[in-house]
């Protein structure tokens, strides 16, 4: 495992930075995000900026992320850990798999659960949608579309403004929210629409646009 070249990619869907683990809450947090995407990796005792500062007790840092992944986490997590040294500083790689049980929900500091989604380096409250797709997506295996007025609709405004929010689909269509999401959440299934996810709005494009 070459640690600087992970380093160098900088944070993202895949891969966070840690200095050191102080709340399990937060942890969790992360945890659970990597778990509902497409798994990731963590790494403590490296800061925000890419610099290697190592970690006092990887004892202490794996019990921390223990107590997160299995009471904070539901369902539980189950982390894989890698010790490594660089020069004399040691960095705990810590391995999150995709899961087969989606979605994950995080405990907050108001013992409260939510549903997480990493979206760039970002881990997010997953929309509506999102949860729909999490739970839809790990039962189901293959996606049957069958195009109706509201995908034509849809297509044809994509075609135009490229990307659309869950209420403008609703509105375009006169459809009630509820049964707009539906549709949405088969075709992001399908791989036809991707989701995109910022702390303003959420809004979806054609996948084959979003490059």
């Amino acid at each position: 495992m070459n640690i600087r070249k992970l380093i160098l990619q900088g944070e993202g869907t895949t891969l966070d930075f840690k200095k050191t683990i102080t709340n399990v809450e937060k942890i969790a947090k992360s945890l659970v995000a990597f778990a509902n995407n497409k798994g990731g990796q963590l790494l403590i005792g490296v800061a925000d900026d890419g610099t290697i500062k190592g970690v006092k007790s990887e004892d202490e840092e794996k019990y921390m992320i223990n107590k997160s992944a299995h009471q904070y986490c539901r369902p539980a997590i189950e982390p894989e850990f890698e010790e490594i040294y660089v020069e004399d500083k040691l960095v705990l790689l810590v391995r999150i798999h995709a899961s087969d049980t989606k979605p994950h929900y995080a405990l907050d500091e108001n013992k409260k659960w939510w549903v997480y989604f990493r979206v760039n380096d970002k881990s997010i409250l997953a929309s509506k949608v999102i949860v729909d797709v999490l739970k839809k997506g790990s039962k189901e295996t293959g996606q049957l579309i069958s195009y109706t007025d509201h995908e034509k609709k849809l297509f044809e405004f994509l075609k135009e403004e490229k990307r659309i929010t869950l209420r403008e689909f609703s509105k375009i269509t006169r459809s009630s929210n509820r049964h707009a999401q539906k549709i949405l959440v088969n075709m992001i299934l399908a791989g036809v629409l991707l989701p995109h996810t910022s702390e303003k709005e959420e809004y979806f494009t054609m996948a084959d646009s979003s490059k």
